[in-house]
């Protein structure tokens, strides 16, 4: 990722303040030397005309380059991060000094900037704002170095970046030369999480989890007499010997299952304070999708996402690594975004979900159509997991007055639509790490395996 600027033409160059005391002096100290015939005066503006002129003897051609580049591409909240502003001089004139100046995300902590391996600590985010100076010599470029640690997820800037530099002794600056910024990945830190529980039901031809289809696995499911097409290495001998008559170990098959992932983006509440600090609804939302997505595609599982919002951004289905790194990249675009309107039944619709797919739901519960949309998909017969991403520690209003009282009785509310869909047959749990999902998905599966209600 890099960002470049090309060298101006020579009219972007412009005389400085010291330029203009200087011929205004010489000009002054002619003139009186002149006009009173003094010789002494004369005498004393030749070094200032001498010393303009040798100084003006080599005009630069071209401006300065300025180049952007940042470091690792698959950078994770938490990592060190590193990144290099270039500034090059294509002239066949010095440039004394080069002033560089770059701005900073402000979840890019830079701790440390330098030329060419000399820098100085920098102790606070954003350290980067304040202007470097160096000096860069004929066809070379000087680097400057930025290196900190990454503190959140998200597409971050470097810049854009400036820089001016002077030459002649100082007397000519160049105008200003901006780069556009170069965004950096930081990839969500992926919380631990293991779910140790079958899949409700498995729908592939091949996978990790048991299914209660006869196949090729490894799960025993019986001992049935011989039939055609039985494989001689699953004859169970023991067994036939008793019974005189040839026997079969019957297994259930392994098969894969599709998980989607379903992230509720329709609002966002409590303050990031990056990978070490309080996290936010989006920043459990994120994390927490980023940790079941690795789990199942680890296992050889399809794995979707899509975001409930305005934008209904869709990730189809799919397996392996590649997916995993998709997931990851779709991830970093995942933003809050409030909307009146209902987002559309076509595209979180029942409807437009496989039948057995598990359906993990990423949700604050922060509006009412976040639950209709949960009770839609569980009348639907999908089946759902509701995963609480509001921060349990929620900090209440400090204002006087009925906020306080406004806070508890939001917080009655929220509980009483939680309890409402738990009796409708949505689980609703917080997300904590490792074994979030075990006991709810336990459930899942036990309902996903009970004879139905009236059924013959």
């Amino acid at each position: 990722m890099t960002s470049r600027h090309e060298p101006e033409p020579a009219t972007g160059w412009a005389p400085t303040w010291a330029l203009g005391r200087a011929v205004l002096l010489t000009g002054l100290l002619l003139i009186a030397g002149v006009l009173f015939g003094r010789v002494d005066l004369v005498v004393l503006a030749t070094p200032f005309a001498l010393g303009t002129g040798y100084a003006l003897r080599r005009r630069p051609t071209a401006g300065p380059q300025l180049d952007i580049s940042a470091g690792d591409a698959h950078l994770v909240e938490g990592g060190p991060m590193a990144a290099t502003v270039a500034v090059g001089n294509p002239d066949t004139v010095s440039y004394d000094v080069a002033v560089v100046r770059t701005r900073m995300s402000p979840w890019l902590r830079v701790e440390w900037v330098g030329f060419g391996g000399v820098g100085v600590a920098v102790a606070r985010a954003g350290g980067a704002d304040r202007p470097f100076v160096t000096s860069v010599p004929v066809g070379t470029a000087v680097d400057l170095e930025l290196s900190g640690t990454a503190l959140r997820w998200g597409r971050h800037p470097i810049g854009p970046a400036g820089a001016r530099v002077a030459t002649a002794d100082g007397l000519l600056v160049s105008r200003a030369v901006i780069t556009d910024p170069v965004r950096m990945r930081v990839y969500p830190r992926t919380e631990p999480f293991e779910a140790v529980e079958a899949m409700p039901r498995a729908a592939g031809l091949v996978g990790a989890h048991h299914s209660r289809r006869p196949g090729e696995g490894g799960e025993l499911a019986g001992v049935r007499v011989f039939a055609p097409g039985d494989r001689l290495r699953r004859i169970d001998w023991r067994v036939s010997l008793r019974a005189r008559q040839l026997h079969v170990a019957s297994t259930l098959s392994d098969r894969d299952a599709e998980v989607v992932v379903l992230l509720d983006v329709l609002a966002e509440a409590g303050r990031s304070g990056g990978v070490n600090g309080p996290a936010s609804v989006l920043d459990t939302t994120v994390r927490a999708a980023a940790a079941i997505g690795e789990h199942y595609l680890h296992r050889g599982d399809r794995v979707a996402m899509l975001e409930y919002g305005p934008a209904a951004r869709r990730l189809r289905p799919a397996t392996g690594r590649r997916q995993y790194l998709t997931v990851l990249e779709w991830l970093l675009d995942v933003h809050a975004e409030s909307s009146p309107h209902e987002p559309y039944d076509q595209v979180f619709g029942p409807q437009v979900l496989s039948a057995d797919a598990l359906v993990v739901v990423l949700t604050p519960l922060l509006d009412e159509r976040s639950a209709q949309m949960l009770a839609r998909l569980t009348r639907g017969g999908r089946f759902v997991v509701a995963v609480d991403t509001l921060p349990a520690d929620l900090p209440a209003p400090k204002d006087r007055g009925w906020a306080e009282v406004a806070y508890r009785l939001w917080r009655l509310d929220r509980d009483t639509m939680i309890g409402q869909l738990r009796e409708h047959g949505v689980p609703v749990v917080r997300w904590a790490g490792a074994g979030s999902l075990d006991q709810v998905l336990r459930d899942v599966a036990r309902l996903a395996t009970a004879p139905r209600v009236g059924a013959r």
